[in-house]
């Protein structure tokens, strides 16, 4: 143990190779067992923390070096007998040692212990003796012995005496025996195989029962203490009439074997010495001699029977061995002796014994395999196969027992540790022993595991979908996102934030990083940002801190914020009366179709259409989906030539929206262009006309050469009216079928010029036209992006206005 230290505190200070004294250190804990033992002594009856020894300075090392590493010391056995000063490293007793009750059967007393020492671990032996002093006097079992002597005794006899019992040993124990001056008799001391001394009486004059009936002697023991002990006794000796036959004993040494798990009152053995005497002189009596006080109450004799029977509680691990003196008396008070040995066999009657003695509460999950968690020894007082022990653990634990020595095991884990599979353990040892009815202890050790941050966040979705309204608020709350970590502590604080992009500007939500409640920053618009995805990732306060990813997807639902929006007819008034309808129309007869588009979605973008405002309110009607403008009835020769139609316009939002288109129509009976004008301008130009007319009367009279230029050109103008009558003139569709779109084409605009009053009409086809679309409408499909209204429809319309 104190080479250990020394060599590992010169290591220190001349800088040696850390490996190398590692290397030492693994040697001395494989050669532990065999290490040096330290060895004190100490006096018995010492005050209560007596100087045993100097610890720290056996060893070589330091006080504080003691407490850094935390030394202790364990006694064996369930008592402790010492304690270690951390500040000194001086070992002092605990309490007064008494060696007879330490150690009452034997002569040497020495009490073990260890030191143990952590980082690393490490265990000193060593030993005290309990030394002896004279603290007690020699005793006598009884004050007074009564011996029965006949008178024809011959000289020379022996009578053995009471031996006296001195709890001290060696020296201090029982050393001799003295007799008080008397004339017959002498003292002869003995000494048995196990070194007790023992006296007897010899008869050195002939006893005469007529001149001396009894006589009273004086034994005194002394031990060799110094000072000397002593003590004394009254020895009676009382002359009987003359026996001359002595009881007898069939053997000399009884010698029995007793299972120390014996009831009481079981017969141990049955000793009988037989006297030829008659009468009160051949009756035997039996008693105990020269037997200890331990073996008194564990056996009881039958004075009469000699019948040996068990008393007490039987322990082979107090005493395996029982010697005791039978003495056979008759009554003329002769009497012999046997001996009687008694050796206790033991039983497997003590479970193992389980101390722990040191325990680490707590070790991280990461700890390495066969990290070192306990360490306990296993004791069984039993003996041979009784006491020998084996250890396990209790269920499919990571863990695991390695022996080291003197019945010390160390608990090891065996295998990697997850906290987040299993937080603590509640480790169950058991001890068995290999005796024939196996006994076992339990004993428990919790072991709690420690947090390493080895788990990421995990999102509970990798999607998360959120919606919001268009036009929200600023700062809207619309959600969360939620991570766990599987891991406890700091290491499971989990931090949300945006990941940046790079090349992409700043996003319209932010992420509580507490929380991870999600926010609108500013208000959206469902007609400029439908969607937008951004990811979002969650870090623990792990050391490297873990991490994960999620995408948040954010889809804004739209609000009816647009109002309808008329492509056609154009919103400007120059289209007013562009739309003609012959007065042969039939009903049903496709006017016009009113297009509109909103710029919402879904419902909010679902358009009806409805009349709102009509010159003749029963005419015309129009398609509550289709937006199509058709007569609601023939049209009469009584309705006005000229109507003007509103039709409303309104989508499905809450609230809804609408607008209007304005329709002009013009109800014509044939399509020439000159009748159209004249009709158009005859309420103005009729005073005009007769003027011209008597003009030119005028002039045809005073220029005849101009009236006959005039007259020619006249023929020619009828010849050429009368050349177009005779040519077809063009109709309309009857039906809707007979167009590709159940209405007039598209991509066609009529010119039809009518005149009031004359049923000469003239029809023509004109350029393509293509819709008037705004600006930054997409154009149908399969037509080209331009826009080509008709001057002469334009000019229509404003004079229908």
């Amino acid at each position: 143990g104190w080479l250990f230290w020394r060599v590992t505190a010169c290591g220190r200070e001349r800088g040696g190779s850390k490996r190398q004294v590692i290397l030492f250190i693994l040697c001395v804990c494989v050669c532990q067992s065999g290490a040096e033992t330290l060895r004190y002594s100490l006096a018995e009856e010492m005050e209560r923390d007596s100087f045993v020894a100097d610890i720290a300075t056996d060893l070589g090392v330091s006080p504080s070096q003691l407490a850094a590493r935390k030394a202790r010391v364990v006694s064996e056995g369930n008592e402790q007998f010492f304690r270690l000063n951390q500040n000194t490293g001086v070992l002092t007793a605990k309490h007064s040692l008494d060696r007879e009750e330490l150690c009452p059967q034997s002569d040497t007393c020495t009490l073990f212990f260890k030191i143990f020492f952590e980082n690393p671990l490490q265990l000193i032996r060593g030993e005290v003796e309990v030394r002896d002093v004279n603290d007690n006097s020699p005793e006598f079992p009884e004050k007074e012995v009564v011996l029965e002597i006949p008178e024809t005794t011959s000289l020379g006899s022996r009578f053995p005496l009471e031996s006296a019992r001195d709890k001290d040993v060696g020296s201090n124990g029982l050393q001799n025996y003295s007799l008080g001056f008397n004339s017959h008799f002498s003292l002869a001391l003995g000494t048995r195989k196990d070194g007790a001394k023992y006296a007897e009486l010899v008869l050195e004059r002939q006893l005469d029962r007529e001149e001396q009936r009894e006589l009273n002697l004086v034994l005194t023991a002394t031990d060799g203490g110094s000072p000397p002990r002593s003590g004394a006794a009254q020895v009676r000796i009382v002359v009987l009439d003359a026996n001359d036959n002595i009881p007898v004993f069939s053997r000399e040494v009884y010698a029995v074997r007793l299972a120390e798990n014996s009831p009481p009152g079981q017969l141990v053995v049955r000793v009988a010495a037989a006297d030829p005497d008659e009468g009160s002189y051949g009756k035997v009596r039996y008693a105990f001699t020269q037997t200890s006080e331990g073996s008194r109450q564990l056996f009881e004799l039958n004075p009469v029977t000699g019948e040996i029977r068990v008393a007490g509680n039987l322990d082979f691990e107090e005493a395996k061995h029982h010697k005791m003196v039978v003495r056979g008396t008759d009554g003329g008070g002769l009497s012999s002796h046997c001996k009687v040995q008694v050796e206790v066999l033991d039983v497997n009657d003590n479970a193992p014994e389980i101390a722990l003695t040191s325990h680490s509460a707590s070790i991280p999950e990461d700890a390495p395999a066969r990290t070192v968690v306990a360490l306990f020894s296993v004791r069984d007082r039993d003996s041979g196969d009784n006491g020998r022990t084996e250890c396990t653990i209790d269920g499919d634990l990571p863990f695991s027992l390695t022996p080291t020595f003197d019945n010390y095991y160390e608990l090891r884990t065996n295998a990697a540790l997850d906290r987040e599979r299993t937080a603590e353990y509640n480790i169950t040892i058991t001890a068995v022993d290999w005796g024939t009815t196996r006994l076992s202890s339990r004993e428990s050790i919790f072991v709690q595991i420690s947090d390493v941050n080895d788990n990421p966040p995990e999102f509970t979705q990798e999607i998360y979908s959120m919606s919001v309204t268009e036009n929200n608020s600023p700062m809207l709350r619309i959600g969360s996102v939620n991570a766990t970590d599987a891991d406890t502590g700091k290491n499971a604080r989990v931090r949300y934030a945006l990941v940046r992009q790079e090349g992409k500007e700043q996003p319209n939500v932010s992420v509580n990083s507490e929380n991870g409640e999600v926010y609108i920053l500013r208000p959206l618009d469902y007609e400029e940002v439908r969607a937008f995805e951004v990811r979002v990732r969650a870090a623990d306060g792990g050391s490297p801190p873990l991490s994960a990813q999620a995408v948040l997807r954010v889809v804004v639902r739209d609000e009816n914020d647009n109002v309808p929006v008329v492509l056609h007819p154009p919103p400007d008034s120059s289209a007013a009366a562009g739309e003609l309808v012959p007065r042969w129309a039939r009903e049903g007869y496709l006017v016009a179709k009113v297009v509109a588009v909103d710029a919402d979605a879904g419902q909010n973008a679902w358009l009806s259409y409805e009349l709102a405002k009509a010159t003749e309110p029963g005419l015309f009607r129009v398609g509550l989906h289709s937006g199509e403008v058709r007569t609601a009835r023939a049209v009469a020769e009584r309705d006005a030539p000229r109507q003007r139609l509103v039709v409303l316009v309104r989508d499905r939002g809450q609230p809804p929206r609408s607008a209007t288109a304005t329709l002009g129509i013009a109800l014509v009976d044939g399509f020439s262009d000159a009748h159209l004008r004249v009709s158009e301008e005859a309420p103005a130009a009729e005073p005009d006309g007769l003027l011209t007319l008597y003009l030119v009367v005028c002039l045809a009279c005073v220029s005849a050469l101009f009236l006959a230029t005039a007259v020619a050109a006249v023929v020619v103008r009828v010849r050429r009216a009368r050349r177009r009558e005779a040519e077809t003139l063009p109709t309309f569709p009857r039906a809707a079928t007979e167009s590709n779109a159940g209405s007039l084409p598209r991509s066609y605009v009529y010119d039809v010029c009518l005149a009031a009053g004359t049923v000469n009409s003239e029809f023509r086809f004109l350029r393509p036209l293509f819709p008037c679309f705004p600006a930054g409408l997409p154009p149908g499909p399969g037509e080209e992006r331009r826009s080509v209204c008709s001057q002469e429809a334009a000019n229509l319309g404003e004079e229908g206005d």
